[in-house]
């Protein structure tokens, strides 16, 4: 068996025209198009990358991207400042900032300041409260960004065994809770889980998000099992790799996202998802 590739590149290009037609209709009936401010601290290059990535598919989608990039030894108070003004500004509809922070800013005062419902990265606890009760409001990208992958390609997960492996709050919290509202029977590994092989061994679907490289092995994965890759890592040689194991796990696998050109880009195409619902739900 060789596993069919789950393409982000092609769905999230699909995701973008989907939210640049709905943009173009509201633009149409006279509306002005949703408004996305990304705040970037400091010059990590990692973050200037996924920043960039971020305003080529606000253009994509038709939507208008606000750029505030700010020294690294801006102080936390000043964000904390620019984002209240963010939450006033009425034609503002999402606000992201991008992490990690530098050192002195405390990441979740600036995530619980922004008003939930322009959380567009789906962080805030109002958030994370609602996708907990089973009443999603705006959801965290990457893990929304992975059920899309999944439905588009018809998985279907009701009643399938699915382990997350991470317990991030940015990825593995809230992917386990989306696959619980999928209907998924869910469990949850971490730095302390004892025989994580024998855990991966019986799941249907795998979802890794550890920021290991190659941290989950090809031999664990069942056969037939659905594989989701979140990690994205870089190697001493410059390549990309994920936090699984893809040559080997690909020939035991049913369906496995590549990386990169998996769940990367669903991230993205998703936060473009979120800034549209996020200005419907605040402008109708």
């Amino acid at each position: 068996m060789t596993a069919q590739i789950l393409d982000g590149k092609a769905i999230s290009q699909e995701i973008v025209r989907e939210v640049r037609a709905k943009v173009d209709a509201r633009v149409a009936s006279g509306k002005r198009a949703p408004a996305l401010a990304v705040i970037l601290v400091g010059s990590d290059p990692a973050s200037q990358v996924y920043v960039g990535n971020k305003k080529r598919q606000c253009e994509n989608a038709g939507i208008t991207s606000l750029a505030y990039d700010l020294p690294a030894e801006t102080s936390e108070e000043e964000v904390l400042k620019l984002v209240a003004e963010l939450n006033q500004n009425d034609d503002v509809d999402g606000i992201l900032v991008q992490l990690p922070l530098p050192k002195h800013i405390d990441a979740d005062k600036v995530i619980e300041l922004i008003d939930p419902i322009k959380d567009v990265d789906g962080f805030h606890p109002y958030n994370i409260g609602r996708l907990t009760l089973k009443m999603p409001l705006l959801r965290p990208c990457t893990p929304r960004g992975v059920m899309t992958l999944l439905e588009k390609t018809g998985i279907d997960l009701v009643g399938k065994d699915a382990v997350v492996i991470g317990a991030s709050n940015i990825v593995g919290r809230p992917q386990a809770l989306e696959l619980l509202l999928a209907r998924a029977t869910v469990t949850v590994c971490h730095s302390k889980t004892k025989d994580l092989a024998a855990k991966v061994a019986g799941a249907d679907v795998v979802v890794a998000g550890v920021g290991i490289p190659n941290f989950v092995k090809g031999e664990w994965i069942k056969p037939g099992a659905v594989v989701i890759d979140v990690g994205i890592n870089r190697l001493e040689s410059g390549k990309l790799c994920g936090d699984v194991e893809f040559d080997a796990a690909k020939e035991r696998a049913s369906w496995i996202t590549p990386v990169p050109g998996g769940v990367g880009l669903m991230t993205v195409a998703t936060l473009m998802q979120n800034t549209y619902d996020a200005c419907v739900n605040r402008k109708g």
